[in-house]
């Protein structure tokens, strides 16, 4: 057959990152490893990451944080393309650490240095768009969302008399907790107790009023803003927000209109509840992800891309469609940013005398806390995805490093692992993605999944 454009062959690579924590510049470094993976970013024909950071010179107030709010110098973002990357999701819980005209200035930036961008906007239905990367074989489309949000950061719709609300593109989720007869009366008693009973009254008088789920006060109850329901077993059920679905569902129809590819990146803090624990998460992804995920496939999505918890997730091959359920972290800098507000220092009892690197030290009591101290963190995969005639050929799986235990100005920027901590890297992957009856064969401390 003969092709007129290349797009019609229907062959792509596809790279993907996790979270870019970048406050350094990238293009100074010249060691083998970095360099290696810095020409497999370059080589996919779309490479796509979260940007996990705020790209200002502070000219708006910051959010009170326990967490370091995230700054980083604009001229950061070149340093990001130099590596390869073609665009970025900006849908995160960090969106809004400097409010609203710390995110604005950063989606204003990205497009000052042409780095497209998806997840934000200056109202709902730009958060909720497409950005497009238009490459040598093909039209790549990208989205962005994320369930991990403040209120304030959440965008919102215009109407044709009042303009939308600036902010991220956040799906909802609902929480249902199943529990056993005695903690269910405990929690009943509990409410009597603390005066919470009017609250209770006026949810189930709400819940009866047109909704089809009414709540059954002998088997349903609100406690301190939690829904809990009686049953024989422990369990917690996540359900995500139709409304935010069928709002978000329009913009994937125009990707597929206007773009070859689509991906749509995600993401998500939660947690399912299985799986080992790292930093208060587990390493299986909550129901209303997974949920999201195959939506997301089942609406016209080539691959589907999580990150958030700062670690590796498993990966799912679903309809023939990549999903990964977290990727980590690809750049980790979130140790060098130049200034923390007073809030952060008082919450480690640090006062006028000490600095954001003292304020660092403190946050991670001497690297024997916190991310610093788990190389779970530090390790991750940049995964390149290869389509041939539209259809998935392989997943390659390159394990990266990024310095666990080095000093805080060497750690963060990523290298292709050694082999043995690859090795080790798809090994636990390999487990993470066992319950998806996916296969990754480790060669030479490299992971292929092989469609």
């Amino acid at each position: 057959m003969t092709y007129e454009y290349d797009a019609q062959k229907r062959d792509i690579s596809l790279a993907f990152g996790g979270d870019a924590m970048i406050t350094r510049r990238m293009r100074p470094f010249k060691e083998d490893r970095f360099l290696q993976l810095v020409d497999i970013l370059k080589a996919a024909d779309c490479t796509v990451v979260n940007l996990e950071m705020l790209f200002h010179d502070y000219e708006s107030s910051w959010q009170i944080t326990a967490a370091t709010p995230t700054r980083s110098d604009p001229r950061n973002l070149q340093e990001l393309k130099w590596m390869g990357i073609d665009a970025v999701t900006t849908a995160n819980n960090h969106s809004y650490d400097f409010s609203e005209g710390g995110f604005l200035t950063t989606l204003a930036h990205c497009k000052e240095y042409e780095l497209p961008q998806a997840g934000g906007g200056r109202n709902m239905d730009e958060a909720r768009a497409p950005a497009f990367v238009d490459t040598a074989r093909g039209r790549v489309a990208v989205l962005g969302a994320t369930s991990s949000f403040s209120e304030q950061s959440r965008a919102g719709l215009g109407r044709p008399d009042f303009h939308g609300k600036p902010g991220i593109n956040a799906v909802r989720h609902s929480v249902v907790h199943t529990v056993n007869r005695p903690v269910f009366d405990a929690l009943k008693l509990a409410n009597q107790e603390l005066g919470y009973e009017e609250s209770q009254a006026a949810a189930r008088a709400f819940a009866f009023s047109g909704n089809p789920h009414p709540m059954d006060p002998n088997t349903t109850q609100q406690f301190m803003g939690a829904r809990f329901t009686l049953g024989e077993e422990f369990s917690r059920k996540t359900a995500c927000d139709k409304e935010d679905l069928d709002g978000i569902s329009k913009w994937i129809r125009a990707a597929k209109i206007h773009a070859d590819w689509v991906v749509y990146g995600f993401h998500s803090h939660e947690s399912g509840p299985t799986g080992e624990v790292h930093g208060g998460g587990r390493t299986s992804p909550p129901d209303f992800l997974v949920e999201f995920a195959h939506w997301a496939i089942d609406q016209g999505c080539d691959a589907f891309v999580a990150h958030g918890p700062h670690h590796l997730k498993g990966i799912e091959i679903y309809k023939g469609k990549p999903i990964f359920y977290s990727l980590g972290n690809l750049i980790f800098e979130n140790e060098t940013v130049p200034w923390v507000p007073d809030e952060g220092y008082r919450h480690f009892d640090l006062g006028y005398q000490h600095t954001p690197a003292d304020f660092q030290v403190a946050r991670a009591d001497q690297d024997r806390r916190g991310f610093p101290a788990d190389p779970v963190y530090w390790r991750s995969v940049v995964p390149v995805v290869n389509f041939a005639g539209g259809v998935l050929r392989e997943v390659r799986l390159y394990p990266i490093d990024l310095g666990f235990q080095r000093p805080i100005p060497q750690r963060g920027r990523p290298m292709l692992a050694h082999r043995e901590h690859g090795t080790e890297t798809l090994q636990w992957l390999q487990k993470l993605s066992e319950p998806y009856g996916t296969k990754i064969n480790i060669d030479h401390g490299m992971g292929v999944i092989t469609a």
